[in-house]
Order: C-alpha cells, then structure tokens, then sequence
C-alpha cells in the first residue's frame, strides 16, 4: 500500500515537473518573440525616419535647387529689363537731342526769315496792262552752276530750274504754276511770264544773273490780261 501511495506520489511530481518545464519554455519563446517584436519595432521605426528625413531632405533640395532657378530666372529678367531700360533711356536721350537739335534749326530758320523779311516798294508799271508794279528785296535764288553763264532757255535746263524758283520766291506761286513765256531781257538778264495753276492771275517778273549766286528777281509786275 505504501509502494502504491509512493508511485502516485512520483507520477504527480514528474507531471507538475514536465508542466513546470513546458510553461518555462513557452515564456522563453514568448519573451524571444516579444523581443524580436521589439527589435523590429524599433530598427524599423529608425528606417522609416530615415527614409522620412531622407525623402524630406530630398525634397528640400530640391525646393532649392528650383529657388535657385527661379532666383536666377528673375536675376535675368531683371537684368533684360535693365538692359531695355537703359537702351530705353538712350533711344530717349538720343531723340530729345535730335528734336532739340531740329528745334534749333527751326528757331535758326525763323529768325533768319525774320530778318530777311522782304520789304517791297511800289515803282512805275511799264505799261497799260500792268495793274501794279514793285520792287523788292529778293535774294539770289542760288544755284549749282560753276564759270562763266551762258543763259540756256531751253526747257528743263538748269537755268530755267532756278528761274522758275526764284519766280515763286519772288510771287508767291505755288510749283504748280504755269509759265507762259521766258526771254533775253539783256545782258546776263531774263523776263519771265507766268500764271498761277488756274490761270486767272498773271505776272510779269524781271530777274538778273549775279556770278556764283543764281538768278535773282528784280521787279515784279502784276498783268491784267495775257499779251502775245
């Protein structure tokens, strides 16, 4: 009875041993596995900020690099909107200069008009068809020819050019006017006859050569009517 008691006595603690023994290593695995968890947790989470800062940093860079570009694209935009500036500023410059320039000789002209204002005087007519007859102070028209003049009355010489000018300087008429006659009026001297272009007002003008100076007119007559 003693051996029974014995044996059921050895059989309860080899069982509570072997359990002992089981629950000892489940917490082993399971205080491996807590740890591998732990240790993948942690390494992980590193990575992933790495990763994170990593891609962040990336990123930063390249917001950089295009604020770089950007600043660099303004820089030259701003220096191309200089650059037009200052050409701007030159063109304006250069223009004002020219205008002021253009001025002056306008002023120049104006004053040299003022002072060779023409002053007529009233002489004699020469005729009955003459209904006024004057003088003036007429400069000589100028004129490209060179020696001694001989008068060319031929029709588009250079002598019946700058008759016909200094008959409009002397009367007044437009290019358009009509010349009806022009003749030997004497030694170095021609006698022009002409109309304005719609042929109602007739003048008689009298012009003389003076050397290297052109023709100049002398005396002017205003015709009642057209005589051949």
């Amino acid at each position: 009875m003693n051996d029974v008691n014995k044996q059921s006595r050895s059989n309860k603690f080899e069982k509570r041993r072997k359990n002992t023994k089981k629950i000892s290593i489940l917490m082993i695995v399971a205080s491996i596995l807590i740890l591998i968890l732990l240790a993948i947790w942690i390494f992980g989470g590193k990575d992933k900020d790495n990763t994170t800062s990593n891609s962040d940093t990336f990123e930063k860079e390249n917001m950089e690099i295009e604020d770089d570009h950007n600043l660099t694209d303004q820089e030259e935009s701003d220096a191309e909107d200089n650059e037009l500036t200052e050409n701007q500023s030159s063109e304006d410059l250069e223009n004002d200069a020219m205008n002021e320039e253009n001025n002056d000789a306008e002023n120049e002209n104006t004053d040299s008009e003022e002072e060779m204002e023409i002053e007529t005087e009233q002489v004699d007519p020469s005729d009955d068809n003459v209904i006024e007859a004057y003088t003036g102070n007429w400069q000589p028209i100028g004129t490209v020819q060179e020696g001694p003049h001989t008068t060319n009355y031929d029709g588009g010489s250079q002598d019946r050019i700058e008759i016909k000018q200094a008959v409009m300087s002397a009367t007044g008429l437009s290019e358009d006017m009509i010349e009806h006659w022009v003749g030997n009026g004497g030694d170095q001297k021609v006698v022009s006859t002409v109309a304005n272009s719609a042929n109602t007002e007739y003048y008689r003008v009298y012009l003389s050569w003076i050397d290297n100076e052109g023709w100049q007119a002398t005396k002017v007559e205003r015709l009642k009517e057209l005589q051949y």
